[in-house]
């Protein structure tokens, strides 16, 4: 029997590139361009405007504030008399329905951020647009100039509507009307922003919509069941201080005699919308999407 032979190890192969280029050159029909801010609100513009939870909330927001602001309107040019008018506001009826559709304002700035957390949208809409700040402040333009525009709307033709209602009362100044329109859509706007940033907090559309509605009605429900005679100086600050108390001083209708005053609500709503929305943007770098 013959021992076999050990073999020799081969020598590796060398490679030799070939003439010419190694990969086939490939120009994209799809032109780059370097994305900045004016995409993303067009991305952003794209998404509130095709939900149907817009339209149902918005609807429902104008039907309320014109609804009920020419009802109050109506009512009050039928049961009283022309001089028991004269010193009334007629912007003033505007109030009521502004403060129930503030709830709409609400819900969708809380739905604008929140919605794509449960969806598990938000992942794509990052990897679309890496910049996260970027897609918050997107969405935040976004989202205000659709609530001011809307807001201001119903509030000018409810305003027109009660002003010619009631013939009686006082004729608005121009600071009334441009406090009464202007001022208190901003405001709302506003409010709405801050839900929006609650909701980019929360990652929770019930939890953030419940939050943002506590802070609304609470103060005031809660000052209303404050008897103790200690707790006066709480209870007239949480007056002064509550949600729906800041709209009426947008008609001079303040419910204390202290307080905001004059634009002091709007400034205050700035704020609070502005120390929020930079704790938003500091949690939304650290987090995970």
């Amino acid at each position: 029997m013959s021992t076999p032979q050990p073999q020799m190890p081969q020598a590796a192969p060398t490679w030799q590139a070939a003439p010419g280029p190694s990969f086939p050159t490939y120009t994209s029909p799809i032109p780059v361009v370097r994305t900045h801010l004016g995409h993303a609100i067009a991305s952003e513009w794209t998404k509130i405007r095709s939900v149907r939870s817009t339209m149902w909330t918005l609807g429902v927001f104008v039907l309320l504030v014109i609804g009920i602001g020419l009802a109050a309107g109506a009512l009050v040019a039928a049961n009283s008399a022309e001089e028991s008018l004269a010193g009334e506001n007629p912007l003033s009826f505007g109030f009521f329905g502004l403060l129930l559709g503030s709830m709409c304002v609400i819900t969708l700035g809380v739905l604008t951020t929140a919605s794509e957390y449960g969806t598990g949208m938000i992942r794509t809409t990052m990897v679309a647009c890496p910049s996260r700040g970027r897609v918050l402040a997107a969405k935040a333009i976004v989202f205000f100039s659709v609530a001011f525009v809307v807001t201001l709307a119903s509030a000018l033709l409810v305003a027109m509507a009660d002003v010619a209602l009631l013939e009686g009362a006082k004729e608005p100044s121009g600071q009334e009307w441009l406090k009464g329109t202007v001022g208190i859509s901003l405001y709302i706007a506003l409010l709405g922003l801050l839900s929006l940033v609650m909701g980019s907090i929360i990652r929770h559309s019930a939890g953030a919509i419940t939050i943002m509605i506590g802070v609304v009605l609470a103060p005031l429900v809660i000052a209303l069941f404050m008897f103790s005679a200690s707790l006066e100086d709480l209870r007239q600050a949480l007056f002064e201080y509550s949600i729906p108390n800041q709209l009426s001083v947008f008609y001079s209708n303040s419910l204390t005699e202290t307080g905001p005053s004059g634009w002091d609500p709007l400034w205050i709503a700035l704020g609070v919308t502005a120390a929020a929305f930079a704790g938003a943007f500091a949690l939304l770098e650290k987090r995970d999407v």
